[in-house]
C-alpha cells in the first residue's frame, strides 16, 4: 500500500507520470482492479497492483563519506537481490567512486560533482541523470542539495526519508527520526529500500554479511605484496589499527592506543599494522615511537594504490581496531572482526554507526552516558585497562 505521503500518480508501462491518480487508490485491492491505464501501446488492464514493480533502472544516492557509504551497502544488496533485473546506478562523490566500483550489487557508477561545484557541473551532472531516464531514486542522505538534484532531473518516482523542509520535492517520503537514533545507519537504509519495494509488490530479499568477498588468489597475491613491501610474518595473525579519525569522529588517543595494543600483543602474539590515509601518516609514526617505547614492534602502512588496493589489504587482516571512521567500515564490509570506539553522544552510539560485520564479529566500547554531550563524546573516560580482558577475550575467539 502506498504512503499517504505519496504524491498523485498515474501508472504507465514505460513508468510513471504524476498528478493524475490519488495515491490511495492503491489502498483498496478493489479499486485497482480493473483499472485501465493508457500506455503508448494502447489500453492495458491492470488486474492487480503486481504489475508495477518492474522498474528498469534505479539511481540509488549515498554522496558523503566513506563510512556513510559502506554502510548504504546492505541497502544495495537488497535492492540487487530483490530486483536482479533492475539497474543499480550509485551516486557518490569523487573520492568513494574506487569503492563503488567493488560493490558487486551496483552496475554503474555516476559521480557526484557536489553542492560546491559551479552551476556549468551541476547543470551537466542534471543532463547525464535524464538522459540516463532512471524510472526512480532512492535517495538514502536526503539534503537540499539532493532534493533538488532528482527534482530538476525530472526522476519520476523519488523516494527519500522525510527530513528538512526540502523533502516536498520527493514524491515518495519516508518517516525514519534517524535523530533519535534508535537503530544502526544501515538498518534506516535498509528500511527505505524495504518501503520502495513494497512499493512496487516486489518481494523483500534480506541480505546477509559479507557484502563483499575477494577470492582466494586475490588474497593470497595481496599478502604476499604486503609481505615484501613491509616485512611481515605470515606465520602470525595480523592486527590493523587505524588511529586517525578522518574527521569524522571523536577517537582514542595515541596514549590510549598505544596502551591498548601493548595490552593485546602481551598475550597474542601478532602483526601490528598502523594504517594511515592521507594527512594521517605523522599521526601512525607518532603511534609506532609509542609503542616502540613499549617494546612493541609496529610497521606503518600509509602507503597504498587507491581505496580498491586498501580495501584488499584491510581484507588480509585478521582483526582491526579503529574509531567511527572511513576504515573501520570497509573492514566490516569484508567482515574482518572490528574493535570499535565511539563517543556515547546520540548522533554517534556505538548503535547508530554499528558496523556491518556478521554477528559476533564486532565489539564495541564507548564513554559513560551523560547529558552533556561533550562529556559523552569525552573518548579519555574509555579506561582502557578496564576493556583490555574482554578485547582478549574477543580477539581469542576471532582470530
Amino acid at each position: 500500500m502506498l504512503p499517504k505521503t505519496c504524491r498523485k500518480w498515474s501508472i504507465l508501462t514505460v513508468g510513471y507520470i504524476e498528478k493524475s491518480y490519488p495515491s490511495d487508490i492503491y489502498s483498496s485491492e478493489s479499486l485497482v482492479r480493473g483499472l485501465a491505464l493508457v500506455s503508448s501501446s494502447g489500453m492495458i488492464g491492470i488486474k492487480n497492483r503486481k504489475r508495477v514493480h518492474r522498474m528498469k533502472k534505479i539511481l540509488v544516492i549515498r554522496n558523503d563519506k566513506i563510512g556513510d557509504f559502506m554502510l548504504a551497502w546492505p541497502a544495495f544488496a537488497m535492492l540487487k537481490q530483490s530486483m536482479p533485473e533492475a539497474e543499480i546506478t550509485a551516486l557518490v562523490p569523487s573520492y568513494t567512486k574506487a569503492l563503488a566500483g567493488l560493490c558487486p550489487s551496483i552496475d554503474k557508477v555516476l559521480v557526484d560533482c557536489g553542492k560546491d561545484a559551479g552551476s556549468l557541473g551541476k547543470k551537466a551532472l542534471i543532463q547525464t541523470i535524464k538522459a540516463a531516464q532512471f524510472d526512480a531514486s532512492i535517495c538514502l542522505f536526503s539534503d537540499s542539495y539532493n532534493a533538488k538534484l532528482v527534482w530538476r532531473s525530472s526522476i519520476p518516482f523519488r523516494l527519500a526519508p522525510a527530513t528538512k523542509i526540502s523533502q516536498f520535492l520527493y514524491n515518495c517520503r519516508v518517516k525514519q527520526r534517524r535523530s533519535q537514533s534508535a537503530k544502526p545507519e544501515f538498518e534506516y537504509n535498509l528500511d527505505l529500500v524495504r518501503v520502495f519495494l513494497e512499493k512496487f509488490a516486489t518481494s523483500v530479499s534480506e541480505p546477509c554479511a559479507p557484502y563483499l568477498v575477494f577470492s582466494e588468489d586475490d588474497l593470497s597475491t595481496q599478502k604476499s605484496k604486503l609481505v615484501q613491501a613491509l616485512s611481515l610474518r605470515s606465520d602470525l595473525p595480523w592486527l590493523y589499527v587505524h588511529a586517525g579519525s578522518g574527521g569524522s569522529a571523536n577517537n582514542l588517543s595515541l596514549a590510549q592506543y598505544a596502551d591498548l595494543v601493548s595490552g593485546i600483543v602481551a598475550e597474542n602474539a601478532m602483526e601490528v599494522v598502523l594504517t594511515a590515509g592521507p594527512g594521517e601518516e605523522v599521526k601512525a609514526a607518532e603511534l609506532q615511537t609509542l609503542l616502540g617505547k613499549k617494546h612493541v614492534s609496529s610497521v606503518v602502512y600509509d602507503k597504498n594504490d587507491g581505496l580498491q588496493d586498501f580495501t584488499r589489504s584491510i581484507a588480509c587482516a585478521d582483526a582491526f581496531i579503529a574509531g567511527s571512521t572511513g576504515p573501520l567500515h570497509i573492514a566490516a564490509t569484508v567482515d574482518v572482526p572490528t574493535v570499535g570506539f565511539f563517543p556515547a553522544k546520540r548522533s554517534a552510539t556505538p548503535l547508530r554507526w554499528q558496523p556491518i560485520n556478521s554477528e559476533g564479529k564486532h565489539l564495541a566500547f564507548a564513554p559513560p552516558k551523560d547529558k552533556d554531550k561533550d562529556v559523552a563524546a569525552d573518548m579519555s573516560k574509555i579506561n582502557i585497562d578496564a576493556i583490555l580482558p574482554d578485547v582478549n577475550a574477543f580477539l581469542a575467539r576471532v582470530v
